[in-house]
């Protein structure tokens, strides 16, 4: 009963601001402490917003940790998509989609770190709500979706199959982005992305006749 009367009381202030207030504190809290650590009463106090608005928005910690994790998942599928629609031959697209992903995780380091840190989480250390699984897949189909394309038209080496090179060049992907984590000095812009797709695309091996 007095749930419901506080979440009825939020609703007449509760704003767009507001819940983005919210995803912001509640953002450094979980990519900085973890999720186990981090209460709804320091992201309120963070927010500088009362329980009830919480709760108006995201059902419960949980709730709010989902909400983070589906806009990494979201919003790098978005990106994926519109660069695969991209002109120009098989490498552009790949450079546009990895240029896209590489500007995205300029711009949300925190988000990102956030996402990795859902994805390798021990059993239990998160709620079993939080689901992020399904959408990974969907994400990895974007880039499955280019490289059957890419077959079909006698763009790539038949000695793999799709999946095979997606699988390759979505570990490219996750790789760079991770070690920029870890190793900030490795800057991720357009430049780098058309540098590793060329290395995913050719190798690094010198090939008979070209050695200096």
């Amino acid at each position: 009963m007095f749930i419901y009367r506080s979440v009825g009381m939020a609703k007449s202030i509760a704003t767009p601001v507001t819940r983005e207030h919210i995803l912001q504190a509640a953002l450094k809290r979980f990519a900085h402490g973890g999720y186990a650590a981090t209460s709804v009463q320091q992201i309120v106090d963070d927010a500088h917003v009362s329980k009830p608005a919480l709760y108006y928005y995201f059902h419960d910690k949980a709730g709010l940790y989902q909400a983070l994790v589906s806009e990494a998942q979201d919003s790098r599928y978005h990106l994926m998509v519109e660069a695969a629609k991209t002109n120009g031959g098989f490498r552009t697209q790949l450079v546009e989609i990895l240029g896209s992903l590489f500007d995205y995780f300029n711009n949300n380091r925190e988000l990102m770190r956030l996402s990795f840190a859902t994805l390798f989480a021990s059993p239990g250390e998160l709620p079993e709500e939080v689901s992020h699984i399904e959408k990974g897949r969907r994400n990895f189909e974007v880039i499955h979706s280019v490289m059957k394309a890419a077959m079909k038209k006698g763009e790539v080496n038949v000695r793999f199959d799709s999946r095979e090179l997606a699988l390759g060049f979505y570990g490219h992907i996750n790789t760079y982005i991770m070690a920029n984590l870890l190793l900030p000095g490795c800057k991720l812009n357009r430049a780098m992305a058309g540098r590793v797709v060329d290395l995913f695309l050719t190798g690094a091996g010198i090939k008979k006749g070209k050695r200096k």
